[in-house]
């Protein structure tokens, strides 16, 4: 029997769907955010196919969607040298039913924040506030919430969803003895910049090693004057022996800092060096993710997104499974109510197959094919038929998008996971 509300931890892109899918099918709910308020942080992010028909099962449609990134055309791999890896289109252009898409993480989130407040109300989020710990009884779950004021409060509900990221004190809660955030040795800076898409008008393309790579896509159509805003990504692996040697796991900094790592990207038609001056912003931030646990349920209270999968953006599959999590949550409450069957529906579902998701990221997820590449020629190449044949490369990706949950067949043929109209009795 619910009790009160299902409380939500964490206003993110994860906690957000779950409160929308929530008011979708009927079941009350709160959500408590740490931030005082709401801005659109971030730069860009991949939708995959599986998770963009979530949010337009929700009603948020992809006129909605262009007004925060465009649809992706096509993904790519080139070596060292300049050279095709490997190329496939994506999205509608590959088959599916619906697009990807490459937005603005920031203005993504703030589109499903405001739609959220239309259709719920201001009240049904709290912001200046986190929730610190739980208990649980017969009759529910009991939150611990500090607010940004100073004061403490408890608040009772029907289950509580921990979706407060890769920090999650409900994950530490629930997992006391979890070892400590991964960092695989992986370095990573991020910005944006004006300039011409590469390729296409919308491709995503990958650049360099396994350990030494560009990331680079549009994530504005392109303008009057031929540009877009485009999302790039650097990384470089170092030594890790002696850990992350900041305190800060995100910070803004200067492109002279780190451009000499990518001088020999120059190509006839690509200079990153030039692109990396050019950028409007920069970002340093390490690779991290962390080891997966056994469950993410703990009776009335379950984990969900970078709380409960927190893995390495290689495959682009990060919020795209949180909003995944969402929508089965809300799939299994329809069969089950807003109580703890649900949630261990939705462990026995996902918690298995997505952990080995975050270990197959772990290493290297799609970028694995550059991996095989570096092994076999270095990254220099002639011919690439005679190093990674096409069925190959082919067979390898097909097996990527099956384990991350977008394979074209079975995605293609599954029925909605929130039924239109189905609500919680």
């Amino acid at each position: 029997m619910t009790v009160g509300p299902v409380l939500i931890l964490g206003g993110g892109i994860a906690g957000l769907t779950m409160a929308l899918t929530l008011h979708q099918i009927g079941v009350p709910f709160h959500v408590f955010e740490s931030s005082r308020e709401m801005k659109p942080l971030g730069v860009g992010i991949n939708l995959q196919p599986n998770a963009v028909r979530e949010p337009i099962d929700l009603g948020i449609t992809e006129s909605d969607l262009n007004t925060v990134g465009l649809p992706a055309l096509e993904w790519a791999l080139v070596g060292l040298n300049g050279r095709e890896v490997h190329a496939e289109p994506r999205g509608r252009a590959a088959g599916y039913h619906w697009p990807q898409y490459a937005v603005h993480r920031g203005r993504f989130h703030m589109l499903l924040y405001h739609r959220l407040l239309d259709r719920a109300g201001r009240e049904c989020i709290t912001l200046g506030a986190r929730v610190t710990g739980y208990r649980q009884d017969a009759g529910g779950v009991i939150a611990e919430v500090s607010r940004a004021d100073g004061m403490t409060a408890q608040v009772k509900g029907a289950l509580l969803l921990g979706a407060d990221g890769i920090h999650s004190r409900i994950r530490a809660q629930m997992h006391p003895d979890q070892p400590p955030i991964n960092w695989g040795g992986a370095v990573m800076w991020r910005g944006t910049v004006r300039a011409r898409p590469l390729r296409t008008a919308s491709s995503f393309v990958g650049l360099g090693t396994h350990r030494h790579r560009m990331v680079i896509y549009p994530i504005t159509p392109v303008g009057p004057d031929g540009t877009a805003l485009v999302n790039w990504i650097a990384e470089v692996t170092v030594d890790n022996s002696g850990g992350w040697p900041d305190d800060a796991w995100f910070r803004p900094v200067e492109v002279a800092d780190f451009v000499h790592h990518f001088e020999g990207f120059r190509y006839d038609w690509l200079d990153v060096p030039a692109m990396l001056k050019a950028a409007d912003c920069a970002y340093e931030n390490p690779m991290i993710d962390r080891d997966p646990v056994a469950t993410w349920v703990d009776g009335q209270v379950a984990l969900m997104g970078d709380a409960a999968h927190a893995m390495y953006p290689t495959g682009s599959n990060g919020a795209s499974q949180a909003i995944v999590d969402a929508r089965v949550i809300g799939a299994k409450m329809l069969a089950h109510g807003a109580t703890p069957d649900a949630l261990a529906a939705y462990d026995a579902q996902l918690c298995g197959p997505v952990s080995e998701l975050v270990l197959r990221n772990r290493g290297a997820g799609p970028f694995g094919l550059l991996s095989l590449l570096d092994e076999r020629c270095g990254g220099v190449f002639e011919d690439i038929e005679s190093i990674l044949p096409e069925t190959e490369r082919r067979d390898y990706m097909a097996g990527y998008k099956a384990a991350a949950g977008f394979a074209i067949d079975t995605l293609n043929a599954a029925p909605p996971t929130i039924p239109p109209g189905a609500r919680v009795a």
